[in-house]
């Protein structure tokens, strides 16, 4: 076999090597705006609409049974779940609360059981975690603390362009306790530079505003809250973050 065509196999085996990988790379990193329950959950995720996010979970909750693996399915689960977490923190049903967000912890860890790869997921759970300290009692806050900047680290090294990794960074600082790394200027730089990345985050524009107000700057805060409701004018979050400033 000459040389020449022992080069051009040579080369054909990797162009095919290479077209496999991207084609397995594909179908593994599937984003949630291309998932058919995306509009639904979107919309459900704009009201609080506790009916919608309930059929949502149902639906899920199918789709994972019987796919055991579909990580999408589990990431987007523990989305719904933490979206009903909102829910029974309004109306102060705490055993409801607890309950769902034991549930979507676990579901956001099977997402990465299934996809380590997915900045949104461990995003996610870093911010599931800080939220599990609200219920875990004394010993919560050591326990889960160091988890919410394992899992921040982890989305930043997957992908430092994604808005919704700076966000969650910023919600670390913001609610960490200054002994334990949390840092008000900090939050602000990467709530800013989420939504420079994605100034469509109604609700990223609540946290900057919450930030500002621990700042002592109700007049940036009242700025960003009037930025969130121009996107979205449901916005609970918004609405009850404005209720606080002092004119």
């Amino acid at each position: 076999m000459s040389f020449i065509r022992r080069s051009r196999m040579r080369l054909a085996a990797a162009l095919a090597c290479a077209l496999l990988c991207l084609t397995q790379v594909r179908c593994t990193t599937v984003k949630a705006a291309d998932d058919p329950l995306a509009a639904a959950l979107e919309a459900a995720r704009r009201t609080r609409d506790e009916s919608q996010l309930q059929s949502l979970k149902a639906q899920l909750q199918q789709r994972t049974s019987q796919n055991a693996n579909d990580a999408q399915a589990y990431f987007l689960l523990a989305q719904v779940e933490a979206y009903l977490l909102d829910v029974f923190e309004a109306r102060k049903d705490k055993k409801a609360a607890e309950a769902a967000v034991d549930s979507a912890i676990a579901d956001a860890q099977h997402s990465i059981q299934f996809n380590d790869n997915s900045a949104d997921a461990h995003s996610l759970l870093a911010d599931l975690y800080g939220r599990k300290i609200g219920y875990g009692g004394a010993f919560a806050g050591p326990r889960f603390g160091p988890k919410v900047g394992d899992e921040n680290k982890r989305a930043m090294a997957l992908d430092a362009k994604n808005p919704r990794v700076w966000a969650s960074l910023g919600r670390q600082y913001l609610m960490a306790p200054k002994m334990f790394g949390g840092d008000i200027a900090k939050a602000v730089e990467s709530f800013q530079k989420s939504l420079e990345l994605d100034p469509s985050q109604d609700e990223t524009w609540v946290w900057l505003a919450k930030a500002f107000q621990k700042q002592g700057d109700n007049a940036k805060a009242r700025d960003a809250i009037a930025h969130s409701l121009q996107l979205n004018s449901n916005n609970s979050f918004a609405k009850s973050v404005s209720t606080t400033l002092k004119d």
